[in-house]
């Protein structure tokens, strides 16, 4: 084995990274009331404008193959939180759409999701803090689209 490889610094600061995600992923994403998955749905066509979007963009945003988002998005439509509108601009595309039912979750949601960001995530840093996390997350993200 490779012993200058295998402690590298830049594997030892991704390894931090993917542990300090696993770590903070349960911890933020209890109590939503809602599977995260389903959370991170929602969360994407709350923050978009006329909260909705294009089924195949918002299966590339929540990571998920559209065939995989396809059934996912089944299982939320059934429970009233997302429709389904046919695109305007094309008629093979269909929408997503936030309904007031997945609104009114997402809502629920977020009350219990920033507790916990606050508690977990944000608190312990100080302001200086994050703003370097903000800047390195939002650098790391742009760079490797």
């Amino acid at each position: 084995m490779n012993e200058q490889l295998l402690n590298d610094d830049d594997v030892t600061l991704y390894g931090l990274f993917v542990e300090a995600f696993a770590r903070l992923k349960h911890l933020v994403h209890r109590d939503l009331g809602v599977p995260d998955t389903w959370f991170e749905v929602l969360l994407r066509l709350g923050r978009t404008p006329g909260h909705r979007l294009r089924m195949t963009d918002l299966a590339e945003a929540v990571s998920f193959s559209s065939g995989g988002f396809t059934r996912l998005a089944d299982r939320m439509a059934k429970e009233g939180l997302i429709r389904r509108d046919p695109d305007p601009a094309d008629r093979r595309a269909a929408l997503a759409v936030l309904t007031d039912k997945g609104a009114e979750a997402l809502d629920r949601a977020l009350a219990a999701h920033v507790r916990h960001l606050r508690s977990h995530v944000t608190g312990p840093l100080s302001a200086e803090d994050l703003r370097h996390l903000e800047h390195i997350l939002r650098t790391l993200r742009d760079t490797n689209e």
